[in-house]
């Protein structure tokens, strides 16, 4: 009830007072960005440093449920589900222009333009889409699936996670009031990235159907999802979202490939290696990155975004993927969620991205002028990047789909971690019930429709991100205290 409380008292507020909701969320970014983002860039690398090591530790061969027990999901439905869960809506817009603000506004210090800066702009989305964030995701899915699987708690919620600090159980004053917290990380987190996602399908429909890009428009996207979200809650976790989330990978993998196979392949294929190579060449330098001197702003604008909407996004992900890893070990789980789930993304980022460099380079598209005009101009260059395609119309049909479909599932894993929280008890191997996660689907449905009303744009979205997720640092070390109480208490 608070949860409901709080999320309505932000829609009016969002809606009454769109300018001065706008100026605050924007102030309180820039002083948490720069107050406590050094906060962000440890804890980053903290969580890498610990996921790594207990992977490869005793306790990485540790199944989570009964030591002969087999996975649920097969290991292409486990990381198709994993991907639309965490990544899926964001991904696709990310990916076809964030090079686009790099290039422009290059880290350290670089010359707009210049060769360094257009390679590197095909490379810090892979950062900040890689290892990092899907260990924001895997210490949430541990914390909580070991004492979930292992130890019984009948209770999938983020307060299960920190179990070792909890003397009361998860139903103390205490407990529940980290899930009231993980609750509206959630509905902020989701509405930041149905926020960015829903203007670029709207575009889309725009441009496929011959529309009007306008408000109404984004609101019959938004509904469309939930629809869409409906069919697969009812039918259940099986036969919808697990469904629902091979077709689209299977669509979207189509996808690549064709733009791989028509576009400029090799330089596709050149900047992609390249890009590669600078991750994992530089990788220490860009996790531990602050611009003391320089004083860019990039580290703010970017690094500590990604890395607070990923820790937003984690406990939500992480009740999710515990209900789809009984069977798997810990070092299944490490490895599937850091290496795979890199993979997945990058794939995305070399093709889309670099395709939609190249557009720009070879002058066959203006995409940064585009941008730099609002962030409905940004949906729009997205649509057509994919129009310049050969069949442009197919390819933004399928690009249309894959969105749609993303948003959908995003809603769907959103929804049933929120009715996880908020159902009494819940055994392994059980779900919420429909009713409950359809009304959760519908609460997070209102929120990026109240933020499309405030004043500032993308900036305001992404600066919302921010401020609901400083609170989940702190709760993100417990849980990692936790597990390792536990696990030294079961396996010495």
């Amino acid at each position: 009830m608070a949860t409901i409380i709080i999320v309505a008292i932000s829609c009016i507020l969002l809606v009454g007072f769109s300018k001065q909701a706008g100026e605050f969320i924007s102030h309180a970014y820039d002083i948490i960005t720069n107050q406590f983002g050094v906060l962000y860039i440890w804890y980053g690398a903290g969580v890498v440093i610990f996921l790594v090591w207990l992977g490869f530790s005793k306790y990485g061969h540790k199944r989570l449920g009964e030591e002969n027990s087999a996975p649920e999901f097969s290991t292409f439905s486990w990381m198709s589900m994993l991907f639309c869960a965490g990544i899926g809506a964001g991904l696709l817009y990310w990916a076809v222009i964030e090079w686009g603000y790099y290039i422009d506004s290059p880290p350290y210090g670089i010359k707009p333009r210049s060769s360094s800066a257009k390679e590197w702009a095909g490379s810090y989305g892979l950062f900040h889409w890689g290892i990092s964030a899907w260990a924001f995701y895997c210490l949430p899915t541990l914390a909580i699936a070991y004492p979930y699987y292992v130890r019984k708690v009948p209770y999938l919620r983020l307060s299960t996670s920190v179990l070792s600090y909890l003397p009361n159980g998860v139903n103390s004053k205490r407990g529940r009031f980290i899930d009231f917290l993980f609750m509206i990380n959630l509905i902020g987190g989701t509405g930041t990235s149905l926020g960015l996602s829903t203007p670029m399908i709207t575009a889309s429909m725009a441009n496929l159907f011959g529309l009007d890009h306008d408000f109404t428009l984004e609101v019959v996207v938004v509904l469309l999802s939930i629809s869409i979200f409906g069919t697969s809650a009812f039918l259940g976790l099986q036969k919808g979202f697990k469904k629902l989330a091979n077709i689209n990978i299977i669509i979207a993998l189509t996808l690549l490939f064709f733009v791989l196979a028509v576009g400029p392949t090799l330089f596709i294929l050149k900047m992609g290696t390249n890009s590669i190579g600078l991750v994992l060449q530089n990788f220490i330098r860009m996790v531990l990155w602050t611009d003391p001197i320089g004083n860019s702003g990039f580290v703010e604008n970017w690094t500590i975004f990604y890395w607070a909407w990923w820790i937003a996004y984690g406990p939500f992900v992480g009740i999710f993927v515990t209900r789809i890893s009984k069977g798997r070990t810990i070092k299944q789980v490490i490895l599937g969620m850091l290496i795979y789930g890199s993979l997945g993304a990058w794939i995305f980022f070399i093709v889309f991205g670099n395709y939609a460099m190249n557009l720009e380079l070879t002058g066959m598209l203006d995409i940064t002028s585009l941008m730099s005009q609002g962030s409905k101009s940004t949906a729009s260059a997205i649509s057509q990047i994919f129009l310049a395609l050969p069949f442009g119309k197919i390819a933004l049909t399928a690009f249309f789909t894959i969105a749609v479909i993303f948003l959908a599932t995003t809603y769907d894993s959103a929804s049933y971690a929120l009715a996880s929280v908020s159902t009494k008890r819940l055994e392994a191997g059980e779900n919420p019930s429909r009713w409950n996660r359809v009304f959760w689907a519908l609460v997070l449905g209102v929120l990026p429709i109240c933020l499309m009303f405030v004043d500032g744009g993308l900036k305001v979205i992404l600066s919302a991100t921010i401020v609901v997720s400083i609170p989940l640092l702190f709760v993100g070390v417990v849980m990692a205290m936790s597990l390792m109480k536990m696990l030294k208490s079961d396996m010495g």
